[in-house]
């Protein structure tokens, strides 16, 4: 499916949110954005924003064949993501050096079990670079 100029719009929206959170830097930005401008499918948008959480362009959300059938998305990462997941991500690190910290003191300074706690929430939440 061909873009609209909305369409691209939205995507050079989208990219300039990526930035201002401090996930694009401002040359990334620069190449995606010119990728963007220049696209013309639907299907050129996919590897732009492949390796990038929501938001996303409307284009990418609403994107489907002519007969109806979705566009396949390229694999390896999910649509959406659950607030619950997101919320989980952001506060597993903060809360394993709390637990950290309390268990330096309760263990008198047994140094394993500090680094223990958080290499346990690591290896069970499962280290993901996001």
């Amino acid at each position: 499916m061909r873009l609209s100029d909305d369409e691209r719009q939205d995507a050079l929206d989208v990219l300039t949110e990526h930035v201002r959170t401090g996930r694009l830097d401002v040359d990334e930005y620069g190449t995606r954005s010119a990728k963007v401008t220049a696209a013309k499918h639907v299907s050129d948008l996919f590897p732009l924003f492949d390796d990038l959480p929501s938001p996303r362009p409307s284009a990418l959300l609403t994107a489907t064949r002519d007969n109806g059938a979705p566009v396949p998305r390229a694999p390896g990462r999910p649509v959406g993501e659950s607030p619950l997941t997101r919320w989980a991500m952001r506060s597993a690190v903060p809360i394993a050096v709390v637990l950290a910290i309390a268990v330096f003191v309760l263990s008198r300074g047994r140094l394993i079990l500090v680094f223990a706690l958080p290499l346990a929430v690591l290896l069970i939440t499962g280290w993901r670079r996001r």
